[in-house]
């Protein structure tokens, strides 16, 4: 089984607008055995989506097309799809019902062009949009399945949740020979060189699964993809390279697939009732949006405390003004009085502290870009540790704040701090 995806709109191809869709979609077809094989993007061309079609009919199963099923002349899905199945439009009074009612409930006028929105392919399959006006459609022919979907992307997910994914699996469910797994295990810490020297031979390692290194600002996603004839087969697979990775790779390993390190290190503090502060310098508050961001970090964020100037740090902190006079803000002392400073303030168990010099200016002889030091706190001990991030703002920005969460994880789980 073979999927092709289309995405059409010259706002994508001009980099006004992010491909989002591209990626949902390829998620939720592997997860039904039906993988994407190729993905592409136009412009509001009709010739060239016509040419695409014909590819589509050709060469793939399922071809799902999003975008330019609006009622404007740049929407060019709809007179494309009646041209290629030589078709005609017809009037789908529910779909005009929904759309007259939906500006209704907005008490907004309608204006009359969003009356094309109710008209579909006669030969298609009317896709319920209940959070858009622009229907999908679902047309076949030569026993390949075309799909038309909104390129909003809530509209586009509602109709593929509530749908289209039931649909598909039921239309082919006799043509799926092999079902399709797979798992990510999130690394943070090594490189992709050191992880892949780390885990060894790939053969032994992997036997009949796939795996693929995904490098990222934050650390290394290892993506094992396997296929059996059951799902059960498939995830042993999985299973069984998933423990050698864990063996070989260890500590480094910090969740699998869609988990953040923040989730999960609210997660620790959670079970073990722990609280948890933060004071940042070099970060400016990244660390407590990404802690905060987490469903129920209530229960154990207390708060923090973005202390940029000296004076602040000094005044909300307590740090010693002498220490900042002879060492610096960026500085091991400075970092563990931070630290310390905010743990007291807020009456937490745990507390993390970022300075740094985090560019493009601000650096000395003995302090480069990228120079940041991180602290940690608790009641039995506080301490520091010092890296280079680059000299790229953001990207130091966001690195400092991963690893002073991983740093906070391995303190939490007792595991040596190794970088």
């Amino acid at each position: 089984m073979r999927s092709k995806l289309i995405t059409v709109g010259d706002e994508i191809l001009i980099g006004q607008v992010i491909n989002t869709n591209a990626a949902y979609l390829g998620d939720k077809m592997f997860s039904i055995s039906i993988p994407v094989e190729k993905t592409i993007v136009i412009g509001d061309e009709e010739n060239i989506l016509l040419k695409e079609l014909d590819d589509s009919l050709e060469n793939y199963d399922v071809t799902i097309i999003t975008g330019g099923l609006g009622p404007t002349h740049d929407d060019i899905t709809k007179p494309s799809l009646i041209k290629f199945f030589d078709d005609e439009l017809v009037i789908n009074d529910e779909v005009l019902k929904h759309v007259r009612n939906i500006f209704s409930l907005r008490n907004i006028v309608m204006p009359i062009v969003n009356e094309a929105q109710a008209l579909v392919p006669k030969k298609s399959e009317v896709i319920w949009n209940a959070n858009g006006t622009a229907p999908g459609l679902w047309m076949e022919k030569n026993n390949k399945v075309i799909i038309a979907l909104a390129g909003v992307p809530h509209e586009m997910k509602g109709m593929m949740e509530n749908v289209i994914i039931g649909k598909l699996q039921k239309r082919f469910k006799s043509n799926i020979k092999h079902i399709l797994k797979q798992k990510t295990l999130l690394t943070t810490g090594l490189g992709e060189s050191s992880l892949n020297e780390r885990l060894g031979n790939m053969n032994d390692l992997l036997g009949d699964c796939k795996m693929a290194f995904l490098p990222s600002l934050e650390g290394v996603r290892l993506r094992i993809n396997s296929s059996g004839k059951n799902e059960e087969e498939a995830l042993d697979e999985i299973s069984k390279v998933e423990t050698k990775i864990r063996e070989k790779a260890g500590d480094y390993v910090y969740g699998i697939n869609n988990e953040t390190i923040e989730s999960i290190v609210g997660d620790i503090l959670r079970k073990k009732k722990k609280t948890l502060s933060v004071a940042e310098s070099s970060t400016g508050g990244m660390i407590s949006s990404r802690i905060v961001s987490t469903p129920g970090s209530s229960d154990y964020y207390q708060g923090g405390v973005c202390c940029y100037s000296n004076k602040e740090k000094i005044r909300i902190l307590g740090v010693d003004a002498n220490i900042i006079e002879s060492k610096g803000s960026v500085s091991k002392e400075t970092a563990m009085q931070m630290a310390e400073g905010v743990r007291n303030l807020m009456e937490t168990d745990y507390a993390l502290s970022t300075t740094g010099i985090a560019g493009p200016t601000g650096a000395t002889p003995t302090k480069p870009l990228g120079l940041a030091w991180i602290g940690f706190s608790s009641k039995d001990k506080t301490h520091a540790m010092c890296f280079s991030f680059g000299d790229n703002r953001a990207i130091n920005i966001q690195r400092t704040s991963m690893r002073a969460l991983e740093i906070l994880r391995r303190e939490l789980l007792n595991i040596k701090i190794e970088f």
